[in-house]
């Protein structure tokens, strides 16, 4: 019998062996004809994709813009090269002419809505905008690209096709402008090089001209964007300096729906035979779901694992964080979670490379693993942020301690590669008593802590307190109300005189910006321009700052302008280019303008603050070092970065009257930048004995509260007229 059973087992065996053997192999042929069919379907979807959206979508709107462009330039062949525009624009009384045939047209008119004439200078002889005159300066409408157009033609001759066209920049929009020497038909033209005229039509990308192209060219949702609008489907549209004006975008007409409409016969015959074969997967289905279970199990690992560290990601420490609260709920515990900020990373990322960055992330993410307790989950939540979290009887004492024990860590030099390097963190320590606070407020908070801690000074820890939101909300409103006061121009600009040490004359002025925020009252600088440094409007805000000034400053001729400099806009590689056009714009001259630049940037940055400085310098700009002697002050700073003046620090002038060491100091200071021959200026003079005392030991330019606050500009305006008046007065004896 027991043979029997077994002899039983055996056929038994080789029976279930054979038939899933079967249903492998005939699952495999399956498989093999759905993917085929799958792949074979898909292909065609893609393909057909591509040819409805690149070669149709991108190619007939490059088109329009150049059909647009084109159109343009034949009417304005038209209109400048002609006979009766070539007797009567030079003629001394043609103007009536000019404007009736080219001014007044402009209304309403499908070819163009700008007629300009203009001479060689570029002095504008008539500028009409839809059949009106327009009032204001050429260069307050149009970018700068239009010269470049007007200077093309300038260069050719009248014989040489002397007309340009092109995308250019304006306040009303993007418009396609078009420059043209007027001239006879024949191109000839009698009139002497020096005063040639020239006519400038130019043609709005109007949202009307827009969706007309849409409709044309049958392109749905077509529709002119910022040139950084990020969209799936667009065609840029540069000027002639190559500077992108905007985008034109639109909406897919789905090609992948059409793709799928064709193949659908397919997909449907593929779906067909996998259900024939549900029996057969319904066998094999507990093996693949071990097999599945398996490999979930190691993705959902690897989703929360950041690469680059091989700590938990923000995922990851979320659900680490969920676990310890549900914990912590339970057994009455509290859940503590640290929130780290790496001071001077990003510094180091400029300096050496995303490399080095990724060798410093690396080594901080060992150290932190080495020190963070048992049970605790480390995380790295961003570039330069990370978290730790763990469950803890006691409240903030381990965190504490522990927070003590990571600021030591990275207090050390850390040696990367071949490179030393030195940072530091900034920590927010948050607690969720019992398990009574969610995993998203608890980082929440001590993400707000951690910032705290960054405010006040870095390489430090800050616990969360309650106060802290409405400081948060106090914060968000004070940018907001920043942001608004900087687009509307509601700011002030206060003046500072700048005082010549021998003559006690007024030389020049220093502006500062000032804030009467409504419905509070005067903000102190010391409270938003941090927060415009941190929210990123601090560029807006210093190039608000020096195009009011340089505008203010064409009143006093007499007079030299400073305007500080922030390290963010020092940081921005286009920083030249702005001052450039704020020169431009406001026409000012450059010698007459010098820019502040503080310490700390050049320390972190030595190589783009020599860049940043050579271009500055090149433009005729003047340099100064601010803030000199109050952090780390180096002769071999001045002699590197050849600035053209050094600015006192007023912590040297305090006590040069008490203190024969601050007297000593200050003398040093003063001698060591008159040897490189680089003029100096005291800040914080309140008194006519310190005055007196830093003009002894060579400073040139004195400033401070004894030469004046600062005040408004007519407030200026009214002591120079006082100064002047004197020199009036104490001539006129002379000259009898």
């Amino acid at each position: 019998m027991q043979a029997i059973f077994g002899g039983s087992k055996k056929v038994s065996g080789f029976g279930r062996h054979a038939t899933v053997a079967g249903v492998l192999f005939s699952f495999a042929i399956v498989v093999a004809i759905v993917t085929v069919m799958v792949l074979s379907a898909l292909e065609r979807v893609a393909d057909r994709s591509n040819v409805l959206d690149d070669e149709r979508s991108r190619e007939t709107m490059s088109g329009a813009l150049k059909t647009f462009e084109m159109q343009l330039s034949a009417t304005l062949n038209d209109y400048a090269a002609w006979d009766d525009a070539a007797a009567n624009v030079y003629a001394a009384d043609g103007m009536a002419w000019t404007i009736s045939n080219y001014g007044e047209m402009s209304v309403n008119s499908s070819l163009f809505d700008m007629a300009i004439v203009i001479d060689d200078e570029k002095k504008p002889i008539m500028v009409y905008r839809e059949g009106k005159p327009m009032d204001g300066a050429l260069d307050d409408f149009f970018s700068p690209s239009l010269w470049t157009l007007f200077d093309k033609v300038k260069a050719a001759g009248p014989q040489d096709n002397p007309e340009a066209t092109g995308f250019v920049g304006t306040k009303a929009g993007i418009a396609v402008v078009g420059v043209a020497l007027i001239r006879e038909k024949s191109g000839a033209l009698d009139v002497s090089a020096g005063k040639h005229r020239y006519l400038i039509f130019a043609r709005h990308l109007s949202a009307d001209k827009v969706a007309e192209l849409g409709a044309t060219y049958v392109i749905d949702g077509l529709k002119l964007v910022a040139p950084d609008f990020q969209a799936p489907y667009s065609v840029a549209i540069a000027d002639a300096q190559a500077v992108t004006l905007g985008k034109l975008v639109w909406v897919s007409r789905a090609p992948g729906d059409i793709g799928y409409g064709e193949v659908r016969p397919m997909v449907v015959k593929a779906l067909g035979l996998v259900g024939l074969f549900f029996v057969v997967l319904l066998i094999i289905g507990w093996l693949a779901l071990r097999r599945l279970k398996a490999e979930e199990i190691n993705a959902r690992e690897e989703a929360n694992r950041d690469r680059l560290s091989g700590l938990l990601n923000r995922d990851g420490l979320g659900s680490a964080i969920d676990v310890f609260v549900a914990e912590a709920a339970q057994t009455r515990r509290n859940v503590l979670i640290l929130y780290l900020d790496l001071d001077g990373f990003k510094e180091v990322n400029d300096a050496y490379g995303h490399g080095t960055g990724d060798q410093l992330i690396r080594a901080v993410a060992a150290g932190l693993n080495v020190l963070i307790p048992e049970g605790a989950v480390l995380a790295r939540i961003g570039g330069d942020e990370f978290a730790i979290a763990f469950v803890s009887e006691s409240e903030h004492a381990v965190a504490l301690q522990l927070s003590e024990q990571i600021l030591d860590f990275l207090a050390e030099p850390l040696e990367i590669g071949r490179r030393v390097v030195v940072i530091g963190a900034s920590i927010g320590i948050a607690m969720s008593e019992g398990g009574t606070i969610d995993r998203e407020e608890l980082v929440r908070r001590a993400d707000l802590a951690m910032y705290k801690a960054k405010e006040a000074g870095r390489a430090r820890m800050t616990l969360y307190d309650p106060a802290m939101d409405a400081d948060r909300g106090e914060r968000n409103a004070l940018e907001l109300d920043l942001r608004m006061a900087i687009e509307g121009g509601d700011l002030q600009i206060a003046y500072q005189p700048l005082i010549d040490a021998p003559t006690h004359q007024m030389t020049g002025v220093e502006a500062l910006v000032r804030w009467n925020r409504p419905g509070h009252g005067p903000v102190s600088p010391e409270t938003f321009i941090p927060i415009a440094e941190t929210s990123g409007l601090i560029e807006a805000l210093g190039l608000f700052v020096l195009r009011k000034a340089c505008e203010t400053a064409k009143q006093w001729p007499e007079l030299r302008i400073s305007v500080n400099v922030s390290p963010g806009q020092f940081r921005n590689p286009a920083f030249a280019d702005y001052v450039r056009y704020v020169l431009k714009q406001t026409e000012i001259e450059a010698k007459r303008v010098t820019l502040e630049v503080t310490e700390g940037y050049m320390i972190q940055n030595p190589q783009r603050t020599r860049q940043a400085i050579e271009r500055l310098k090149a433009l005729g700009v003047k340099v100064a070092l601010d803030d000199f002697g109050s952090g780390f002050s180096s002769i071999g700073y001045l002699r590197q970065f050849g600035f053209d003046r050094i600015k006192i620090d007023r912590s040297l002038v305090m006590d040069i009257l008490e203190s024969d060491s601050q007297r000593e100091m200050l003398q040093a200071t003063v001698a060591l930048a008159r040897s490189l021959d680089i003029p100096v200026t005291a800040e914080g003079i309140e008194t006519e004995e310190q005055a007196i005392a830093v003009r002894l030991f060579g400073c040139d330019t004195l400033q401070g509260y004894f030469f004046g606050r600062p005040m408004p500009a007519d407030q200026i305006t009214e002591r120079l007229m006082q100064a002047r008046a004197a020199k009036v007065t104490t001539r006129r004896p002379n000259a009898a």
